[in-house]
């Protein structure tokens, strides 16, 4: 019998469309022999509407596994997770924790300082602080220019913007304000930026990491999804020293947000020290034609269907061992 897979995609997110082109790509890759696929489209004003692909499937089929493609908050953050938690259903992905300290880039770095990975040096600001008479020069000599100014809770570098001036700088924190109420601010590193991909659940494992040319003055929302003018370097170019710090960073970050299923992790390496950060991780990275989460497995080795076959398996292998927990006396 075919496992009943229900793929929710869509949202209330800045990360709509790309969630939408993901989702695609993961249906076309479910094997109809083995899946019996059933969408869950989220509008972008957040009404849910399930989509039978034949009519004889119904609109509200049981459900054995769900794969939730969807990116940035309401998705990506924990709130479905939470659902599916509270709903008993095994689904894809990080977990209600996991999901919501990596999508909040202020707590995200705090817990890996706290644990010794080096991340870049931050200030947090709330959109509050710069209304009425609050200067903003004491930011401006915070790291010296440039900067890096971000919504603390978004993805695919919506809202984010690189300063070299007061100014600028001034006009970037309204810019992420309109995106979430708390706002990063980042030392800007000069360098390189890599992607790591990490998959498993208690003993994961990383691909070699690629590299990320941008074509603008970072790798920002355009370049990403609009212009295609971005290059990747797969395997990336570096020592297999770097590459295999890169991978071992990345598997370290991974379990100290408490990742299961996949992420993404992405770094930063600055060219005057050599140094390599850790930016941020992606719990539920594109998986469109240009995403290079799948595009890593690819080169390691793992087909992209293969890879949706095993993220399945790693969901309802968690589920199977949650199953053993008592929740009560």
């Amino acid at each position: 019998m075919a496992l009943r897979v229900a793929v929710i995609y869509g949202g209330r997110s800045g990360e709509h469309e790309i969630s939408l082109r993901s989702a695609e790509a993961i249906i076309a890759a479910l094997d109809p022999a083995k899946y019996e696929v059933h969408r869950i489209l989220i509008t972008r004003e957040g009404r849910w509407e399930p989509r039978a692909l034949s009519p004889e499937q119904g609109a509200n089929p049981g459900i054995d596994v769900v794969f939730p493609v969807l990116h940035g908050t309401f998705g990506e953050d924990g709130t479905v997770q939470g659902l599916l938690e509270l709903a008993g259903l095994p689904y894809v992905g990080a977990g209600v924790l996991a999901s919501a300290v990596a999508m909040d880039k202020e707590v995200l770095k705090r817990l890996l300082a706290e644990r010794g990975i080096p991340v870049v040096e931050f200030e947090t600001l709330f959109r509050n602080q710069f209304r009425g008479e609050r200067r903003i020069e004491p930011v401006c000599s915070r790291f010296g220019f440039p900067m890096f100014v971000k919504p603390a809770n978004l993805g695919s570098s919506v809202g984010i913007s690189k300063v070299r001036t007061c100014e600028e700088l001034k006009a970037a924190i309204e810019l992420a304000a309109q995106f979430d109420r708390k706002i990063v601010v980042e030392r800007g590193i000069v360098g390189r930026e890599f992607e790591c991909a990490v998959l498993g659940n208690e003993d994961p494992v990383a691909a070699g990491p690629c590299e990320i040319l941008p074509s603008r003055e970072f790798y920002d929302y355009d370049d990403k999804y609009v212009l295609n003018a971005a290059r990747t370097v797969l395997p990336a170019e570096i020592t297999a020293e770097q590459a295999a710090e890169i991978r071992r960073l990345a598997v370290e970050a991974y379990r100290t947000a408490g990742c299961e299923g996949m992420a993404r992790v992405d770094f930063l390496m600055e060219s005057a020290t050599g140094r390599v950060y850790v930016n941020e991780i992606n719990t539920i990275p594109g998986f469109t034609s240009i995403s290079m989460y799948p595009k890593m497995w690819e080169a390691a080795g793992m087909s992209f269907s293969a890879l949706v076959d095993r993220l399945i398996e790693l969901a309802l292998e968690r589920h199977r061992a949650r199953a053993a927990t008592r929740f009560c006396r």
